[in-house]
């Protein structure tokens, strides 16, 4: 058995991740799909005349979770089959079909008919497959295909060969399937708005049908598309995590939902510095970077309480924030953030052609930012793969701008793929004007936004103010690396310096956050992000282990260390 987390053997394999995938628009008529399918890797796109064996859904068949452990090759294909029975409950109702993520491109067929193509490997999607029923039975058959860094497509931090700041591949489906039955008119969508200063939220339904849609919130009804009081509300912070619930309906369907009050904002503080707001007041960001990578699932969390372990023990370590880097995550993971009290800044998953290192680190070594309209010095000459960048960085601010966690949204990581980041940032704003957004992660500023944001590694952090007037992030920084015996992934340690003891390691934290971090934030930084909540494959500069069961620096001992209050 390969390197396992205290949650591994905790997976039912019979259901595993059952919780109900969407808790912002949950109803009761839903089957989860999880489990055992039928898979196969062939290299024909037409369907398998034979199954290789089973696979555990939803874990990439590269983890051992999936108890697969095997990676489809450049040009094969990656099929599932699953067949349901409909229970009598669904009879008379449409049926939705949900995929909560698929890595890269995927077509699905219901009993033999097909039903959608879906590209992207980070996003949902599902599709209503009503018509394809026969005698409450359905064939589900999926066909993957993933060309990793190939095509132009979104990755993440996935290569075909890993090693370093790039992890191992995964494809397929690694986001829970569910099928769900609704009324001929149902509520499809909403999106949440918090209007702090007038003591109101907004709710706007994506509605299937012609029936009305009106919003059950304190014993009360209110007609939708509109806006709910909320008088002597409780304000959402990390130290106050208050969430509110409330239902909608549409005809004979009905969804629960919530919501929290909190306003993000970009300000000038008492000494007319610019700072990071919440609610109204500076505050500050003190966060750490998290990739989202486990040892036995890749993607996918092995549970939900594997997920929230992370959350928590980041909070017990005295943060507020985690960037979510090069990575979308389960709805779950955010519900979870929302409700314990953490911040998040969401990354837009990278993609593009080749990255060039010397374009990619030019601003390093000469202090030069390049001009992202440069297309192809930035691995982005595709007309092909902008389009699609754009249309699935719209998707995902729409996909997740109902979680009150986030606070920021992240365009593009030290020019990876990175172009046209004045109309990117434009783009987003049209999309979400209630929070902040860094079009440039790192480097390659082009001079935009209510943010600078910086990446320091190797040399200590000066803090010096934006001389466009823009708040500072330090949006990377630290890396340290201590590698814990029988807790690594293999043989290699990469990081960006090195430290052979957990004294040693804290002795270092200690010095940096006295000597640069704190006095940083006094003199006008805004956020703070450490690099990084856990070891990830090679890299060994996380707070814990990759596995998870070693904790490098006590959560007491590391809250005392950061010690930065608002």
């Amino acid at each position: 058995m390969g390197m396992t987390t205290p949650w591994t053997e905790l997976v039912d394999p019979e259901m595993p991740l059952p919780a109900y995938p969407r808790p912002q628009l949950a109803r009761p008529g839903w089957i989860n799909l999880n489990g055992r399918w039928d898979y196969a890797i062939n290299d024909s796109r037409r369907f398998p005349q034979k199954f290789d064996g089973e696979i555990l859904v939803p874990f990439s068949p590269e983890t051992e979770l999936s108890g697969v452990q095997r990676s489809p090759k450049p040009g094969e294909y990656l099929w599932y089959r699953r067949s349901v029975s409909l229970p009598e409950s669904f009879s008379g109702k449409r049926l939705l079909l949900h995929f909560g993520a698929v890595d890269q491109i995927a077509t699905v067929w219901v009993n033999g008919r097909q039903q959608a193509s879906h590209v992207g490997g980070y996003l949902p999607f599902d599709l209503d497959v009503t018509d394809a029923v026969e005698e409450g039975e359905l064939i589900i058959t999926v066909r993957v295909s993933d060309g990793t860094e190939r095509g132009g497509h979104t990755r993440g931090k996935q290569r075909t060969r890993r090693g370093g700041i790039w992890y191992t591949p995964q494809s397929g489906i690694w986001q829970t399937v569910w099928l769900e039955a609704v009324p001929l008119c149902y509520v499809r969508s909403l999106r949440i708005t918090p209007h702090f200063d007038e003591a109101e939220v907004e709710v706007e339904p994506e509605l299937v049908g012609d029936e009305p849609a009106v919003a059950l919130f304190n014993g009360q009804a209110y007609p939708l598309p509109g806006r709910i009081p909320v008088p002597d509300f409780e304000p959402w912070s990390p130290d106050h995590p208050k969430l509110y619930s409330f239902h909608v309906r549409c005809g004979e369907d009905q969804v629960q939902s919530y919501f929290a009050m909190r306003k993000f904002s970009v300000g000038k503080d008492e000494k007319g510095v610019p700072r990071l707001f919440l609610n109204g007041k500076p505050f500050f960001h003190n966060g750490l970077l998290d990739q989202g990578y486990w040892p036995d699932g890749l993607y996918t969390a092995p549970t939900d309480e594997a997920m929230i372990f992370d959350i928590r023990t980041a909070k017990e370590s005295g943060f507020n924030m985690l960037r979510k880097h090069i990575k979308v995550e389960p709805l779950r993971w955010y519900y979870h953030c929302d409700r314990l009290g953490m911040l998040v800044w969401q990354d837009m998953p990278c993609g593009g052609g080749r990255y060039d290192p010397l374009i990619v680190s030019a601003p390093l070594i000469t202090g030069i930012h390049l001009p992202d309209r440069l297309h192809f010095l930035f691995g982005r000459a595709g007309q092909a793969s902008r389009k699609e960048f754009r249309s699935e960085l719209s998707a995902m601010v729409r996909h997740l701008y109902n979680c009150p966690c986030i606070a920021l949204w992240v365009i593009f990581n030290e020019g990876w793929g990175q172009f046209d980041a004045k109309d990117m940032h434009a783009l987003v704003k049209s999309l979400d004007k209630t929070r902040t957004i860094d079009h440039a992660s790192g480097w390659h500023d082009q001079g935009i936004g209510q943010v600078r944001s910086e990446h320091v590694y190797f040399r200590p952090y000066n803090f010096k103010a934006d001389r466009r007037g823009r708040a500072v992030l330090l949006s990377e920084f630290g890396g340290y690396n201590h590698a814990v015996g029988g807790h690594v992934f293999g043989k290699k340690d990469f990081g960006y310096k090195r430290f052979e003891t957990p004294v040693q390691l804290r002795h270092a934290l200690e010095e940096l956050y006295l000597t640069q971090i704190i006095p940083a934030k006094e003199q006008g930084l805004a956020a703070a992000v450490y690099t990084q909540i856990s070891d990830v494959e090679d890299e060994l500069n996380g707070l814990m282990t990759y596995d998870r069961k070693v904790v490098k620096v006590a959560p007491e001992v590391m809250r005392l260390i950061v010690n930065v209050e608002n």
